[in-house]
C-alpha cells in the first residue's frame, strides 16, 4: 500500500539537471509533491535515510533486446514484455523501448501487435517499441543475421506508419543502403523516431538523412563507418549534427572510455548523448549463454559474443555505465545520470526535465548507491 506521506534524506537528489545536496524528497500520496531543506523537514515526517545513496528518476532505456532469460525476438508476446520490463526494473530502468533485432516480417508484426498490446494492457515501463533493422547494410551487420536483412518495401513503410498512430513511441533504426529518403521523411512525418545505424554511410548522405527527418544515431561507433581525416563518416555526422542524438553502449568494451570523452566533449547540441544497455536475455539472471535467431551467444567477462567472437549486445546496465562514464572517461556523475534519464526520456518524447518530475510517481523514482554498483526502485525496500 502506498504510505500517504513520506521523505527521503540523507544523500544527494537529482533533479533532472544535477546533484543537489542537503535537500529532502517529499512524497505524498506516492507522488513527488517537490523538494526543500533538510533543515526544513518537520520532525515528526516519516523519512526514509538513503544513508549516502542517490535518489533519481529510473532510467529510461531504449535499446533493451530482452531479459529475465528472454529474448523479445524468441518471444514477441506481452508476457514476454512484462517479464522483460521488470527484470530491467529491478535494475532501475522504469521505462524501455524493447527492441527487436533484425528477424522476418511475421515477427516484426508480432512484436508490433505484442508491443501495442503491452501498452494497452497497462505493462509497467513499456514506453513504445524499437525495431532495429531489418532495413539495415549487410556490410555493417554486425551479430545481426545477414539472411533477414533487406531493403524497405512500401508494405513495410504502411506497416510502420500503422504501428506509429498505435504507440506512444516507436524508434526505426535503419541503414541509408537499405531505406530512401522519401521513406524517412513518410516515417518522421509519421511521428516515428528514425535512427540511423549497421551503415557505412558517408557524412554528406547522414546529413541529408538528417534533413530527411532522421532524428538518432544507434550505438555510437559500432556498426557504422567511422571518423576519418577525409570522410567523417556517420560517426563524424553524430558528433556534428546538432539535429542528430547519439545511443553510447558505455561498458568501456564496444567503445574505448578515450573515445567516449571524447566523443562527449565534442558532440554539437542541442541533441545529446544518451546511454544504452543493449542488454540480451541474460541481462537480470545468472545465466552464461543464450541463442539469437538459432545462433549461439556466450557471456564470459563481461561480454557478449557470437561463437566467431562478434559482440552481440551487450551484458550491461545503465548504472554500470554511469560509473564507467564517471571512473574511465571523466564524466560529470550528474550529466551521466542526465544521459540515463532525461536525455532518452526527450528523445521519445516524455519531457521529462526537471520540473516534469514534480508530481511524478514514487514507484517511478529509483535509488542508486553510493559506489554506483547498482539501483533498485524505491518500492523495493
Amino acid at each position: 500500500m502506498t504510505r500517504r506521506k513520506v521523505t527521503y534524506l540523507g544523500g544527494p537528489i537529482f533533479d533532472g539537471e544535477q546533484l543537489l545536496d542537503g535537500q529532502a524528497a517529499q512524497f505524498e500520496e506516492g507522488r513527488l509533491a517537490g523538494l526543500r531543506p533538510v533543515a526544513e523537514v518537520p520532525v515528526e515526517t516519516e523519512t526514509v535515510n538513503l544513508n549516502g545513496d542517490i535518489l533519481s528518476p529510473g532510467y529510461t532505456d531504449l535499446q533493451v533486446n530482452g531479459g529475465d532469460g528472454i529474448m523479445f525476438n524468441d518471444s514477441p508476446c506481452v508476457e514476454a514484455l512484462r517479464r522483460i520490463a521488470a527484470a530491467h526494473r529491478s535494475l532501475g530502468a522504469t521505462r524501455i523501448l524493447p527492441t527487436l533485432i533484425t528477424d522476418t516480417a511475421e515477427t516484426t508484426r508480432m512484436a508490433i501487435d505484442a508491443a501495442v498490446d503491452s501498452i494497452e494492457a497497462g505493462v509497467p515501463g513499456i514506453a513504445g517499441l524499437h525495431l532495429e533493422g531489418p532495413h539495415l547494410s549487410v556490410k555493417r551487420k554486425g551479430a545481426h543475421d545477414p539472411s533477414l536483412i533487406r531493403p524497405m518495401t512500401e508494405e513495410d513503410l504502411l506497416l510502420l506508419i500503422d504501428a506509429a498512430g498505435k504507440l506512444p513511441a516507436l524508434m526505426v533504426t535503419i541503414a541509408p543502403e537499405n531505406v530512401t529518403t522519401r521513406q524517412v521523411r513518410a516515417m518522421a512525418d509519421a511521428g516515428m523516431i528514425v535512427s540511423l545505424g549497421h551503415t557505412d554511410a558517408s557524412f554528406s548522405t547522414c546529413m541529408e538523412y538528417a534533413d530527411a527527418g532522421a532524428r538518432c544515431v544507434t550505438h555510437l561507433f559500432n556498426a557504422m563507418s567511422q571518423l576519418g581525416n577525409r570522410e567523417p563518416g556517420v560517426v563524424g555526422a553524430a558528433i556534428a549534427s546538432g539535429r542528430l542524438s547519439a545511443g553510447l553502449i558505455a561498458d568501456g568494451i564496444h567503445v574505448h572510455p578515450a573515445s567516449m570523452s571524447t566523443a562527449w566533449v565534442a558532440k554539437t547540441g542541442p541533441a545529446k548523448i544518451f546511454l544504452v544497455s543493449d542488454a540480451m536475455a541474460v541481462a537480470g539472471t545468472d545465466r552464461n549463454e543464450f541463442r539469437l535467431n538459432g545462433r549461439r551467444i556466450q557471456r564470459k567477462r563481461g561480454r557478449l559474443t557470437l561463437e566467431d567472437g562478434t559482440l552481440a549486445g551487450a551484458d550491461l546496465d545503465l548504472t554500470t555505465a554511469i560509473r564507467t562514464l564517471s571512473e574511465t572517461s571523466g564524466i560529470d556523475v550528474g550529466r551521466a545520470l542526465a544521459a540515463a534519464t532525461v536525455v532518452p526520456a526527450s528523445v521519445i518524447g516524455l519531457e521529462r526535465d526537471a520540473l516534469a518530475f514534480q508530481k511524478a510517481p514514487e514507484e517511478d523514482f529509483i535509488r542508486i548507491s553510493a559506489d554506483l554498483s547498482g539501483a533498485r526502485p524505491l518500492q523495493s525496500g
